[in-house]
């Protein structure tokens, strides 16, 4: 991880909350705000190994980090979460919910269990977070809130009926979320990432899959988490609120 001189860094002084921070694209999210200067909280629910490397990644390049443990899909775990984060810093600048699971099968074979697993946190996580993160960018009048969601919330995928609900409806509570806290000047976009290299897409076939992609590959990590770190750290980004930006090398054209 390279740090931006700190003359250069846009988030310095801020805290950064991301869920899910432990591994692929939210550790690649939680290394780029540390770039900027934020004080980083590496939420993660068992990866305690893997959130402490992250940690040990931002500390070596001087930045502050902290790693803490929370099921996002659970509300007294939420509420935990953030007052250890305002115990500790006494703010929340950027919230990046992007803690999620799949649990794939047809429709028809679906378990209740597998449907209700991943819309209580791909989808509850990030309402129960993001109320109360709210409650507190409004006291301050200013933050960021970024949803991780997915271009099948907005096209569906065969055999994920679920997690294509969940992302689904990531993307409605994100404009809902825009319209209500744009008077205070917090915005609320969605990214949507394509196909993207990591843990969760490594059993899929390359070769299935590459032919609908125009750019011919599964994208970076760092590519999805170049677009969150506009969105929470560039002035430029200030007047966008409600939108769903895609990153998937150009999948879905609309």
């Amino acid at each position: 991880m390279e740090r931006l001189p700190e003359a250069l860094q846009r988030l310095k002084g801020k805290v950064a909350l991301v869920t899910g921070a432990s591994r692929g694209i939210g550790r690649e999210i939680a290394l780029a705000l540390a770039a900027e200067g934020a004080k980083v909280v590496v939420n993660y629910a068992s990866s305690s190994a893997a959130a402490d490397e992250v940690v040990a990644k931002i500390e070596a390049a001087g930045g502050e980090a902290i790693a803490l443990q929370a099921d996002v899909s659970q509300e007294e775990a939420v509420e935990g979460l953030f007052k250890a984060v305002i115990d500790r810093w006494n703010r929340v600048d950027v919230l990046v919910n992007n803690a999620g699971i799949t649990r794939d099968t047809l429709l028809m074979r679906m378990k209740t269990p597998d449907w209700q697993a991943v819309i209580n946190l791909n989808l509850t996580g990030v309402f129960l977070c993001s109320r109360v993160a709210s409650k507190i960018m409004l006291k301050q009048k200013s933050g960021r809130l970024i949803n991780i969601a997915s271009i099948v919330g907005e096209i569906g995928n065969p055999g994920q009926a679920n997690y294509s609900a969940a992302k689904g409806g990531v993307i409605a509570l994100t404009k809902t979320t825009a319209k209500e806290l744009a008077p205070r000047g917090i915005t609320a976009n969605a990214v949507a990432p394509g196909f993207i290299a990591t843990e969760m897409t490594q059993d899929l076939k390359a070769d299935d899959l590459l032919k609908f992609i125009p750019l011919g590959r599964y994208g970076e990590a760092a590519e999805v988490a170049g677009l969150v770190r506009f969105l929470a750290a560039d002035p430029a980004a200030a007047y966008i609120t409600g939108q769903v930006i895609n990153v998937d090398g150009g999948m879905v054209m609309s």
